[in-house]
């Protein structure tokens, strides 16, 4: 009992010590939470958010006004053209997929320029072990991809590809997926656009925006792409909307994304909001402040297991460009035990033990804690990874630092008993 009781002091000691040490980032994350959330309540005013905005509808939901005035506040937040924000896109994958499905076609050519996507994305596109019957692929539609070079684009071999080959859309993921690269900050992939634009003024560029909302002052629309997608799971539901994701950008793609939501010639016109457009405005209002929670939650578990002897990336003094934060445990047995922690560490079903499983979507076994209040909202502390070397976890979220601290304390003392 008495080792069990120094080593928590121990541990509250160096947690202790890290705060002081971080002080600059942390203030740093309030000082960008400032700036957008001058952003959303800017929004909110000029696009005269009313009460009445917030009731619903339910059935086909016909030109819906708080479904409508939703999206013209995210338009406006994007400064994008038009929004597609509904409780019917049901992740970030499926967001994606529907962008995807409705802005190409048969012959097409998609080029992602940040590498291999994430896991559930190869599955859309039909670049897994097995081609999807469903998949882009099996419609006809062709994929490219260029590897990252130094963690930054290869913006000569992209020049290149887009002088020889007829491509039509350009995917950027903005967030690293279960890879080892660093996730991409605004101001590279504003790089890249530019050279890119210098040889194709028509393709179409989309970014897939996942776990980068309000994590810097800008969005990808700002810097010049022409559509970008995001789950509500993650950085702008802020662990109150309970379903649902966006899609932001031009007026005519907007409109082949609805179109392949609902139906030809219908669009954006349906779509029932069943209750849940105080969820949706509320999450975003205070999406800023979450976000900024969950980079100093990063930053405090980057720092004290870098001190603790582990492989962290981001470092806890780099710029960051999304909320996750990696940790190479080297073992299967480091990665379960540290995720077994981070639940055990949650508000929720913090009893439950997670073990690794197969998922529909993942090639490799994937542990995934998250005792979340919503399924899946991984703004809420989370953490996950695929059982594959080198084991790193991915961690995300914490919708206060303070229980964000907490849970990291509590997965790091059950990861060294």
């Amino acid at each position: 009992m008495y080792y069990k009781e120094t080593a928590k002091e121990d541990l509250k000691n160096l947690a202790k010590k890290v705060e002081e040490q971080i002080q600059e980032q942390l203030n740093n994350a309030t000082k960008i939470c400032e700036i957008n959330s001058k952003k959303v309540l800017d929004a909110f005013q000029e696009c005269n958010l009313q009460e009445a905005h917030l009731n619903s509808s339910t059935g086909y939901g016909i030109d819906e006004p708080g479904r409508n005035k939703i999206e013209e506040i995210y338009a406006h937040i994007f400064k994008a053209e038009d929004a597609l924000v509904r409780t019917q896109l049901i992740s970030g994958t499926h967001a994606l997929a529907v962008t995807l499905s409705a802005l190409l076609r048969p012959n097409d050519t998609m080029l992602s320029i940040t590498g291999e996507p994430y896991d559930t994305l190869q599955t859309v596109i039909g670049i897994g072990k097995e081609v999807n019957k469903s998949s882009l692929k099996a419609y006809g539609i062709n994929y490219e991809q260029i590897e990252l070079k130094n963690d930054d684009f290869d913006i000569e071999k992209i020049k290149q590809t887009l002088g020889k080959t007829n491509i039509k859309l350009i995917e950027i993921q903005r967030s690293r997926g279960y890879s080892t690269r660093k996730s991409l900050t605004i101001e590279k992939i504003e790089k890249v656009i530019k050279a890119v634009r210098e040889v194709d003024k028509k393709v179409i560029i989309m970014v897939d925006n996942c776990y980068g909302e309000f994590v810097q002052e800008k969005e990808p629309i700002e810097i010049g792409a022409d559509i970008a997608v995001g789950s509500l799971m993650k950085n702008l539901g802020a662990g109150i909307a309970t379903s649902g994701a966006y899609i932001v950008g031009k007026k005519d793609l907007i409109k082949l994304c609805a179109e392949r939501l609902t139906a030809p010639g219908i669009g954006k016109e349906i779509g029932p909001s069943l209750n849940q457009n105080p969820l949706l405005i509320k999450g975003l209002f205070f999406a800023p402040s979450v976000v900024a929670s969950s980079i100093k939650t990063a930053i405090f578990a980057s720092k004290i297991l870098e001190n603790l002897g582990y492989d962290v990336n981001p470092k806890y003094d780099e710029p960051r460009a999304d909320i996750v934060q990696t940790i190479n445990l080297g073992s299967e047995e480091e990665l379960i035990k540290f995720c077994q922690g981070i639940q055990m560490g949650s508000p929720i079903d913090s009893s439950v033990i997670p073990y690794p499983s197969e998922m529909g979507g993942y090639d490799d076994k994937v542990i995934m804690a998250a005792g979340t209040f919503t399924q899946g909202s991984t703004i809420e502390l989370s953490c996950d990874g695929p059982l594959r070397s080198p084991y790193i976890a991915y961690m995300q979220g914490g919708l206060t630092y303070e229980y964000g601290k907490l849970g990291i304390l509590k997965a790091i003392e059950h990861m060294k008993k």
